[in-house]
């Protein structure tokens, strides 16, 4: 869990990450850029491992942080699916390539958690969410929900591989609402599919 006063500066440095990349980021490094408060930092960090640990603790937090955000009970697996997806989107839309990539080759270890954490609330998010639509006539009912959600989580994987999808050709906005559209219609019943048009006609986020 992340100290409350440790978020905001945690926030900071991970703008500042996407700014001067991965390899510059250190305790060393973050002393010539006043807008990090250190004195807090260094209550609770003192390596660069514990550093980027909390960092991408603090990433794992904004997939958490939708289902507490937002009242799921009761309300259909569409309309779930879509609000998720979309918060996701919005969250996940300044994250680049290139750090993942970094993050990977100085820190395996750290990032190999991180991603085996992240990975496994995803896929436990999608099973109750194929559950509850299938009960509820959104979803075909011959569907396979372990398969399903593996499949989902490989492609979701695949629009973070750069090698595929470059991100000076591919925005992840684009990647990600297309696996999405792609992922419903593959699910969908026709009532499913009917109200999920509907409902893309009409929803403001």
């Amino acid at each position: 869990m992340i100290q409350e006063e440790l978020r905001p500066v945690l926030e900071t440095i991970r703008r500042k990450a996407l700014e001067i990349g991965v390899r510059n980021l250190s305790l060393g490094n973050l002393k010539k850029h006043p807008e990090i408060q250190l004195n807090i930092l260094k209550k609770y960090i003192h390596t660069n491992e514990e550093l980027v640990e909390k960092t991408l603790e603090l990433e794992r937090e904004k997939f958490s942080v939708i289902f507490l955000e937002y009242d799921f009970e009761g309300m259909n697996a569409i309309d779930i699916l879509m609000i998720v997806s979309h918060e996701m989107s919005k969250k996940f839309t300044e994250l680049s390539p290139s750090i993942t990539h970094d993050l990977k080759d100085l820190f395996p270890q750290i990032y190999q958690d991180h991603f085996d954490k992240r990975i496994q609330f995803i896929s436990d998010k999608i099973r109750i969410n194929l559950t509850k639509g299938i009960s509820q006539g959104m979803y075909r009912s011959d569907l396979s929900i372990e398969l399903i959600a593996r499949l989902y989580i490989s492609r979701l994987i695949d629009i973070h591989n750069p090698d595929f999808f470059p991100p000076k050709e591919f925005s992840f906005t684009t990647l990600f609402d297309q696996m999405f559209e792609s992922f419903i219609r593959s699910v969908g019943t026709p009532e499913g599919l009917e109200y999920y048009d509907q409902k893309r006609k009409t929803v403001v986020f």
